[in-house]
């Protein structure tokens, strides 16, 4: 007879993601920058292309306080928006 075992005999190998995990913001150190991208994607119809300069801030204060990896921004998304400095998340961006 045969039993449930006989199956299979792979292993499942869990992967890491490939960026890594990163840390929560446990802190609110970023909370700003994501209320100010969440009310853009609000405003917009959650049309996130209209609220990349918010997203690229949120990323931004993430990396400086290291609750994400370093990536240039470039490999992000934002090479359209160049080295340019994000305002802060009270601030508007000119049209």
């Amino acid at each position: 007879m045969s039993t449930a075992m006989n199956f299979s005999t792979k292993t499942f190998k869990p992967r890491p993601p490939d960026k890594g995990s990163f840390p929560l913001d446990h802190f609110g150190e970023c909370k700003d920058f994501k209320d100010q991208f969440m009310r853009c994607l609000r405003e917009n119809h959650f049309d996130s292309g209209a609220c990349r300069q918010d997203s690229k801030a949120y990323l931004e204060c993430r990396m400086e306080r290291q609750l994400m990896a370093k990536e240039p921004l470039e490999k992000l998304g934002f090479k359209d928006l160049g080295a340019q400095k994000s305002p802060g998340p009270h601030e508007t961006t000119a049209p």
